[in-house]
């Protein structure tokens, strides 16, 4: 085997020559109870009361575990990347029942840091215990940003930080806090690139479904719901098949160099339609990727409609307007997105499109028009 060059050899020698080597005994005693939390709960805001919370029943835990696109994708950059793991000080950031801590311990890592806000730590303590790693991984409890991480740097950021469109529910600023705080110079987070897909769909039958509904109930006119229900994106499961236009990559983050006004963005974006169809809406998702020594593939994975089934699906954007589209028509426009003022892990998005119709009625068909949406 080649010796590692480039950017992986510097990485190499800085982790391996850490000051933070060391794990004193003392230090490694996990905090998880209540009582033990860094942050009191009963401080915080509804919203992040809620967010916490919602994390602390098994199920949304179950659901992630069994996404095995999600959880397999982790394990494999982790396998593939021991070597940059062996006796190495590793942070989960948002650790939940302590998977990704266990996938890091059993592939060389010197000690594991896990820290959550939620009760599921007190689950993951257990199950941590069960499997023989808790002289390997201290679990913390309460928010990042107010726990004391037994050592002063770590080497490798792990986290499952990603939300619906990416960014929902901000966790993301949380592993920016921790690189920034405590990864050592040269050090990894994994995964370290992502980026925002887009593309055109036919959806007529639901998103008409959805909204007619509210032109009857039971005799009555509920139509002022049409803009509420309108403003909300979809998150579910696209058919490919539903896809009538090219795709394109909207905006990609390096999570070694983003920042958090990085986060609030305002994008171009153009498609063109792939056949005579209508476009009701625009579909998006995320694809991620993992740290790989150089010359070798990085371990990746897509949310996409042509990807395998993940727990994200795609969020879908319905437009006011059905635009009737012939082949080689262009949508083109802008996608603004930044957190919301009253709470900041929902996100507002806003879509201005240009719809350039040409041939047959092209100049009828044309149409411009903007949308505003909440995730919430």
């Amino acid at each position: 085997m080649a010796p590692c060059s480039g950017r992986f050899a510097s990485w190499i020698l800085v982790l391996c020559t850490s000051a933070i080597a060391i794990s004193p005994p003392h230090f490694t005693m996990s905090k998880t109870t209540k009582a033990e939390s860094a942050t009191e709960k009963e401080n915080l805001s509804q919203f992040e009361q809620h967010y916490f919370n919602s994390y602390d029943h098994y199920g949304i835990h179950e659901e992630m575990l069994q996404d095995t696109v999600r959880t397999l994708s982790y394990r494999n950059a982790i396998v593939q990347n021991k070597d940059l793991f062996k006796d190495k000080i590793v942070l989960d950031v948002g650790c939940g029942t302590g998977i990704l801590s266990m996938f890091a311990a059993k592939n060389g890592a010197k000690h594991v840091i896990g820290v959550d806000m939620s009760s599921i730590i007190e689950m993951a303590r257990k199950i941590v215990d069960i499997n023989g790693f808790s002289d390997k991984i201290t679990l913390l409890r309460g928010k990042l940003e107010d726990v004391e991480l037994p050592f002063p740097k770590v080497d490798i950021i792990v986290s499952e930080w990603m939300g619906y469109f990416l960014l929902y529910e901000s966790m993301l600023d949380t592993v920016l806090y921790a690189r920034d705080h405590y990864l050592a110079p040269g050090g990894l987070i994994f995964p370290d690139k992502c980026s925002i897909h887009i593309a055109g769909l036919e959806d007529s039958e639901y998103k008409h479904q959805k909204l007619d509904y509210w032109q009857d109930v039971y005799g009555f006119d509920y139509t002022p719901f049409i803009p509420v229900v309108m403003e909300e994106p979809i998150v579910d499961t696209v058919d490919s098949n539903l896809i009538n236009t090219t795709r394109t990559k909207i905006v990609e983050f390096d999570l070694n160099t983003v920042t958090l006004a990085d986060l609030e963005f305002k994008v171009p974006f153009k498609i063109t339609a792939k056949r005579q169809d209508t476009i009701n809406g625009l579909v998006t998702w995320f694809d991620n990727v993992f740290p790989a020594p150089e010359g070798k593939k990085p371990v990746e994975f897509s949310t996409g409609p042509y990807a395998a089934y993940t727990h994200w699906k795609q969020t879908v954007f319905y437009l006011t307007d059905d635009l009737e589209c012939e082949k080689g028509d262009v949508l083109e426009g802008t996608l603004t997105c930044g957190p919301n003022t009253r709470n900041n892990r929902d996100l507002d998005v806003n879509i201005k499109y240009d719809f350039k119709a040409s041939g047959v009625d092209g100049e009828q068909r044309s149409v411009k028009g903007e949308n505003k949406y909440l995730m919430h």
